[in-house]
Parts: structure tokens; sequence; C-alpha cells
């Protein structure tokens, strides 16, 4: 295993990332620091960073040098963005970086940025045609990809901290200087040409600090359960109202507000003007918030280097695999439970009629229905629950991640408690809790099917005669552990399919 740090170095803030890269192409991020240097800031009047920002900045990088070297990182890649690319001091600024912290940084191109800010996104969101627009502090990256290629891509020298020092003054209301923001920045959008060829369909993705922060006050404002950023899913409605309460407020009332980063208050608003100059020039209906941009798009790159040609195409399979050998789980046995589960979910369609959109929340509960035994044996099915619900998965909605927890839970022989489920209201319905039971129920099956792990059922024929469910074993070998093991789940059988269960 090798541990790389990963330092970005935005024109707001300065961010290390350090990254523990597996074999066979799996990464998991094991620490993070940050930092608001603001290296962008007051650039506008004549391009040189400015001193006391410099000093912030090289102060901030020798504490992530020194957070490296005790985390025992191997080597370290550091990129830097708008701020340094555009520059004039920038020759003497990175000179003296490598000379005091012992760190040479890389000044990315609009083009290389912009490229992984798309990796970032392409190997982490399964969303085959979309727009991204990534928020920086010092300018906005707008990516364009269909069918998996990146197509387009425009950086407008404009973000967060820039605009909020452009429209600072003039003795202007804050929602004033919020209209007077969004109007520049439609005109900017305007020279991007290429956006009037944008397909029907096209989804938006927001990427960036300022999107975080979003979802954060979202989460307070609609007491949303799920903790996780990634792949949240934003009506621009729901956007308008915290746009609207939040660009009429003082800098001193904005600080208040739960989910908002004391640090990111003063831009923020500049931030959400140009998401709404944005969704209102593209008529967007609704966006996608993406937890991984750049430093995802380096991660990728350094674990899984097939990257840097083409992404990968099964980015769901990709993030479970990664959990299962984060969590030790036993690979065979998972790989087992799943191809006995998608057996049976196939083969007992004519009693539950499930499209095939649930396999994928059936294959996320059967991969990581053991992980909870990285915590303790008993009762591992709830700690599963958990984990599912607060680890890192790629390509599935919240609502198929809510769905896949529950049926691991359930694939123990334990009711789900009513206020367990009562907290993600917003996200199933009444109806859901058969599903659960049902796909809980397989995966109890299959699990079964392989108590002793040697693989000794291979296949499953079932027949449905009557009031019976007649289930025929391929064994290989003795397979009476496992059969015994399964007709235990009879009972929750008949409760879930109204059907007996038979296994020969």
């Amino acid at each position: 295993m090798e541990k790389i740090g990963i330092i970005d170095l935005g024109s707001n803030s300065a961010r290390l990332v350090i990254v523990n890269l597996f074999a066979d192409g799996y990464f998991m991020v094991c620490d993070e620091l940050k930092e608001s240097v603001r290296l962008g800031q007051d650039m506008e009047r004549d391009g040189f960073l400015k001193p006391q920002r410099v000093a912030e900045t090289i102060k901030t990088l020798k504490m992530f040098r020194k957070l490296c070297d005790a985390s025992g990182v191997n080597r370290i890649i550091a990129v830097a963005t708008e701020a340094v690319r555009r520059a004039k001091n920038q020759r003497s600024f990175l000179d003296e970086i490598q000379a005091t912290c012992g760190i040479k940084i890389k000044v990315l191109t609009a083009e290389e940025e912009a490229t992984l800010v798309y990796r970032g996104v392409i190997n982490s969101m399964d969303i085959p045609k979309g727009l991204i627009l990534e928020i920086g502090g010092g300018a906005t990256k707008i990516v364009y990809y269909n069918r998996r290629n990146m197509l387009n891509y425009a950086t407008l020298p404009f973000g967060a901290v820039t605009l909020t020092g452009l429209f600072a003054g003039d003795g202007l209301k804050p929602e004033e200087q919020a209209k007077k923001i969004e109007e520049f920045f439609t005109e900017q959008l305007k020279t991007v040409e290429w956006l009037a060829e944008i397909e029907p369909e096209t989804q938006m993705i927001g990427v960036g600090g300022s999107f975080r922060n979003l979802f954060k006050i979202s989460k307070m404002v609609h007491k949303y359960p799920l903790d996780t950023v990634h792949n949240f899913n934003m009506p621009t409605e729901d956007f308008l109202h915290i746009y609207d309460m939040i660009k009429v407020l003082d800098i001193d009332k904005k600080k208040k507000i739960k989910g908002l980063s004391a640090q990111r208050a003063d831009i923020l608003p500049a931030a959400l003007a140009i998401v709404k100059s944005f969704v209102r020039y593209l008529n967007m209906e609704r966006f996608t918030i993406s937890g991984s941009g750049l430093r995802e798009g380096i991660m990728f790159n350094q674990a899984h280097p097939i990257t840097l040609e083409k992404p990968i195409s099964d980015v769901l399979n990709y993030s479970l695999t990664s959990l299962v050998k984060y969590y030790e789980c036993d690979e065979k046995h998972v790989e087992h439970v799943v191809n006995l589960s998608i057996q049976l979910f196939k083969q007992l369609r004519v009693l539950h009629k499930y499209p095939r959109q649930y396999l994928k929340v059936l294959k996320v509960a059967a991969m990581m229905h053991d992980c909870g035994m990285r915590i303790k044996f008993y009762n591992h099915q709830r700690h599963s629950w958990y984990m599912i619900l607060n680890s890192t998965l790629y390509g599935v909605t919240h609502r198929e991640m809510v769905l896949a927890a529950f049926v691991a839970h359930c694939h123990k022989r334990e009711e789900i408690n009513p206020l367990d489920w009562a907290r993600f209201k917003g996200l199933l319905t009444d109806d859901d809790l058969e599903v659960v039971r049902r796909l809980g129920v397989i995966v109890r099956i299959a699990e079964s099917l392989d108590r002793s792990h040697s693989a000794c059922v291979k296949g499953l024929n079932c027949d449905i005669l009557g009031d019976s469910v007649i289930m025929k074993t391929e064994v290989e070998g003795d397979a009476g552990l496992e059969i015994r093991d399964a007709l235990t789940a009879g009972a929750e059988f008949k409760k879930s399919f109204h059907k007996n269960l038979e296994i020969l």
C-alpha cells in the first residue's frame, strides 16, 4: 500500500487530502486538512499575489508538510489553480514554496483543471449526460460531457472571491449586490457559445465548497436524514428559497446560519448568484451535487491509471469493491452471495414483479451485508445498516442507498425499528417496506446457501407450484449445512411472498 498526499491550492482555500492507494486500483481517504487562505484576494488591482496572502499560504503549506511527514506519506502531489495561474509573481511564489516547504507545485492549465474535475465526476456518478458547474474562488469552470466523453469546457475568470470583491462597496444592499452579480455572470455565460448546443435531458452537476455548503443548509432547512452530499438532488425551487433567504442578510447574520461555514459566509452569496444565473440561463429545473471534483480526479488517476484514458465503466461496482476490500470482507463469499441473490431475484420475479432497477439495491445490500462484522459479529446486520448509510457509494441515488441499508439490516431475523424507518419518510414510502422485506429474505437465503463459504451451491432453479416455491439447488459436494440454514428463512419467506419454501 502506498500513501500519498494531494494538495489543492485554490483561490479561496488550500486543502490537503491523504489517501491510501491499495492494490488493483482502489483507494481510500484517511485524513484531510483545510485552511482558508484567500490567495486570490485583491489580485484584481494589479495581478500580483499579495504578501499577506503569500505568507498565510506558506504557513498553511508548512502545516500540510508536517502532517504528511507525521502520517508517513510517500509522495506529495501539489497543484495550483486560477489565482496562481494568472499571478504575475507566480515564479517567485512557487520558488519560495519549494525553498521553505520542500513542496513542488504544478500550476494546472485551464484544460487540465477542467479535465480533472470531469474525471472526479465521471468516475463517481452514474449520469450519462451532464453539465458540470464548478465554482472556485477565482474562476468558474463549466464542463459538458455526453456518453462519458468530455465534449466542451469553459473557464470564466470570475469566482466567489473575485466577484465578492468586484461588487463590494458602492453602498449597495446585500440583495442589490447579488442582483448585480447575477446580471454580470449571465453576460459572461453568453460568451460561451457552445452552451446553446446542450442537448435536452442534460443534467446539471454542482461541484465545489459552495455546493457542499448549500447541501448543509438544505439539510438543516428540510431536516434531511442523510449526511451524504454526493448525489444529493436539489430542485431549483428549493435552491431559490435558500438563495432568497441568504442574499438579503448582512455578514453577521449569515455567519449564524446553521450549516454555513463561517469562513465562507462572506463569499457564499456570490457563489449562489452564479448558480442562480446558471439555472435560469439554461432553464434547469434541478441539479445534483457531486462530492467529487478535482482532488478525486487526481485520486482516480493515481490509483487507477487507466482513468487517464477512459472512465471507469461501472462506478457502483468499483466503489463497492473498494469498500469490500477496505472492510476486509471475504471477497469470494461476497461475490457468491451476490450471484445467488441475483439468480433468486430473477427467478422469483413472477411473484415480486419488481423492475430491474431494484437489482442495484439488491447488489449493494448483498455486497455489504457482512461489512458490519468489522465492528462486531453480534448484531452485525445493524452495523452494516449504519455503514451503508455512511460509506462512500458511487452510482446510486440516496433513496437506493437507504433501501439497500434496510435490506442488509433484514438479512438476519430482525424486524425493522419503526423509528429508524420513520427517519427516512421523505425518501421512502409505505410500499417500500414490503420491498425491503422481500429483498432482505433473498439476501438471507443467498447467504445461507454459502454458509460454509465454500461455494458448494453453484446455482438455483425455482419452480412455483400452487402455494409453494420449490428451490432446486445445483451442488458440488455436501450442501447439507447450506440447505438446512436456508430453510430457517421459511417463515419470513412465506410472510413476504405468501408461499411455502422447499429446498432440494
